[in-house]
């Protein structure tokens, strides 16, 4: 079991990148409410409609469109557990993520690259994701792993499906993957569940999480919503990953952005709850803002690093753990 060292305690000065103050970060939090529940979110998912229905949510059948009572949003947080335990295939292996308890994954996913062996710059295949893996697997200081790059020479229905296997042979660190569909996600389940020995030591030690992501402005569209709902009835973690871009699909202002993600990501945390209350959960953000010349996601801009600071500061207020994109 690995437990890093914490940062951001308030022991000594030094350096901190504090970007909100807690008065803030209640501001956000209030303003989060109000979105929820005065204009609520687009729900592609007929069971998680019903879901929500009978959670106490107003659902609105014709426009799909659910409005959140505070109480259902904050009855969630309060359901959601504090610490994840993200278990590798040993339990030397395994990483704890919590309140100020920082470690590092590599990012995904790479399309293109250029070979090492040819020089040759192009799309990545499943050799390589299988490559990848083992790089980052010797890495001691990447605790956990998330597929680094896609399997092109396979077919776009089973592509999640090859880069599990690839991945999960070729590293004993707890893996992040987006099963991209609920057809993909049982097959995974099943995949670790050959890994662990039976869908009941999986539950008992689950050796990878689903990542998924929300559409901004406030939809959650099918998939994603049947991902969160097949991790949370296999006991699985779900890490929602919010991608709002400012001044594309969020407001200009980094506020608004905030609020836009916060609330895609606490409705998909309903859901999670909903579906297994006390289910593993992570705040998710890959949020940045959109270059408007470029037309393209600044995924390394200061503004990306302002962003995710914010998020960890949101989650921290929440107590939930926190994935957050570096910059």
């Amino acid at each position: 079991m690995k437990r890093r060292p914490k940062v951001g305690l308030r022991r000594n000065s030094g350096f901190s990148l504090n970007v909100m103050t807690d008065d803030e970060v209640n501001e956000i939090h209030l303003a989060t409410l109000e979105v929820l529940k005065d204009v609520g979110v687009f729900v592609e998912n007929d069971e998680a409609l019903e879901r929500f229905d009978g959670g106490g949510c107003d659902v609105d059948p014709k426009s799909k469109v659910v409005k959140f009572p505070h109480w259902v949003v904050e009855d969630a947080i309060e359901s959601a557990p504090a610490t994840f335990y993200a278990c590798g295939r040993r339990p030397e292996d395994d990483v704890i993520l919590e309140d100020n308890r920082v470690t590092f994954t590599n990012f995904g996913e790479g399309i293109m690259f250029v070979d090492p062996y040819t020089g040759e710059y192009r799309e990545t295949v499943k050799a390589d994701v299988e490559k990848a893996a083992r790089i980052i697997d010797s890495l001691e200081n990447v605790e956990t792993y998330e597929r680094a790059m896609c399997s092109h020479d396979k077919p776009p229905e089973s592509q999640a499906l090859h880069n599990a296997e690839a991945s999960l042979l070729n590293t004993t660190k707890h893996h992040w993957l987006c099963p991209i569909d609920s057809f993909q996600a049982h097959k995974i389940i099943d995949m670790c569940a050959a890994i662990t020995g039976s869908k009941e030591k999986l539950k008992e030690r689950p050796l990878l999480t689903f990542v998924t992501c929300p559409i901004s402005p406030l939809k959650l569209p099918d998939h994603h919503c049947q991902i969160i709902m097949d991790a949370a009835n296999n006991n699985m973690g779900t890490n929602v990953v919010g991608m709002a871009m400012s001044a594309g699909s969020g407001p200009i202002h980094l506020a608004g952005t905030l609020i836009i993600q916060n609330s895609e990501v606490l409705s998909s945390l309903v859901l999670n709850q909903l579906t297994n209350k006390g289910g593993q959960f992570v705040y998710g953000s890959s949020t940045c803002p959109l270059d408007l010349r470029m037309a393209t996601a600044t995924v390394g801009s200061p503004e990306t690093g302002m962003i995710s600071a914010a998020v960890a500061r949101l989650a921290r207020y929440y107590s939930l753990p926190c994935f957050v994109a570096g910059g």
